[in-house]
């Protein structure tokens, strides 16, 4: 790791720490963690995708249920004409707040 801190924030600090092998408190990742994560990450690179506009919605949905309350991605949702929340996107990632 260089002497500079490491970026722990923004959409590629995660993947930036995987690719060095070493996570943000500056200790390796166990191979096994990396060899696991490589193979699933291997499966999904080989999946057809359904459409960038779907990908796009569920990666709003799956980050956006972190950082808003459910009406309010809901309306952003509606407000960008992606479909509204469905009952077990709803449940999954608002059912136990």
């Amino acid at each position: 790791m260089s002497s500079d801190l490491q970026q722990t924030t923004g959409a590629d600090a995660v993947d930036t720490a995987i690719a060095a092998g070493i996570d943000f408190d500056g200790s390796p990742i166990p191979t096994a963690k990396l060899d696991l994560y490589t193979t699933v990450m291997g499966y999904e690179s080989n999946r057809q995708r359904s459409g960038v506009s779907n990908t796009m919605r569920s990666r709003i949905v799956r980050i956006g249920a972190k950082h808003l309350l459910q009406a309010e991605l809901n309306q952003k949702l509606i407000a960008a004409d992606f479909a509204p929340l469905k009952d077990k996107e709803v449940a999954f990632y608002y059912g136990g707040k």
